[in-house]
């Protein structure tokens, strides 16, 4: 246990090393994620003049936890390894007594490290310019809010990754990705709440995975109604279903991967 514990925080301070040497591209990696806070200037002024009925600080508190939730689910496995795939660099990390994953993994953890502190300056700023929408969580819904954010970004990472397996029949598993994203912008709550859809659309989106990516974690924070045992069951039925897909693909691609461009 020690030594995989000392192998894992060396695999996060080479990586962190890594990530914060490019500063000003983590600004603006988290720049980017800020789709959120424009939906919620136009959501506040529609609330202003329609019955969705959630106030305008409601929608203000939504739209800035799904920003937050944005930021720490935030995942570009697919890209990194369609990559690695299709120039042949997959191939020493195939020779290592590790499964390649854990390089991915062990990214991702190490430039969310890096990227908390600049989200938490722009919280901070956004509560200077709208000091109405501050509110402090209970301790209980905290809580449930953080277990809600690790276990969307592990099933954000398992879907991603899932896709990117396919790099071993398509040079393109990217186009996967762009593909999935137009539905996961429009289902999992980014571009608005659940509570706004239809019922019989809601009901239809809370048996895929992409309300939990987004809307749940967002709704527990806030306070808005959700149904909390039902939420964190579906992502952990989720997850189980896209890791084993994921290790059934993966065993499959390993026999068609070739090392291409190496």
């Amino acid at each position: 246990m020690k030594q995989i514990i000392r192998k894992a925080l060396t695999f996060l301070s080479v990586y962190y090393a890594y990530m914060v040497e490019y500063r000003a591209e983590l600004i603006l990696w988290v720049l980017a994620g800020s789709l959120p806070i424009i939906f919620m200037g136009i959501w506040i002024q529609a609330a202003q003049g329609g019955e969705f009925g959630l106030t305008p600080v409601d929608f203000a508190r939504y739209f800035l936890t799904v920003f937050v939730v944005r930021q720490i689910t935030v995942a570009w496995v697919i890209w990194d390894f369609e990559k690695e795939v299709v120039e042949g660099k997959l191939s020493p990390k195939l020779l290592q007594p590790i499964d390649p994953v854990w390089h991915h993994v062990a990214s991702h953890l190490a430039e969310r490290v890096a990227r908390i502190p600049f989200v938490l300056l722009l919280i901070m700023l956004f509560f200077l310019l709208y000091p109405q929408a501050f509110w402090l969580p209970s301790l209980g819904k905290f809580l449930l809010f953080i277990l809600a954010v690790v276990l969307a970004f592990v099933l954000r990472f398992l879907i991603q990754h899932t896709l990117a397996i396919f790099a071993f029949w398509t040079e393109r598993a990217s186009a996967l990705e762009s593909f999935w994203f137009l539905f996961y912008i429009f289902l999992s709550g980014i571009i608005a709440p659940l509570n706004v859809f239809p019922e019989s659309v809601r009901t239809i989106v809370l048996f895929t995975p992409f309300p939990y990516l987004i809307d749940f974690p967002a709704s527990l924070l806030v306070g808005l109604p959700v149904d909390i045992a039902r939420g964190f069951w579906s992502m952990v039925g989720w997850i189980l279903v896209f890791l084993g897909a994921n290790r059934l693909l993966w065993r499959a691609g390993l026999k068609r991967y070739s090392g291409m461009g190496a």
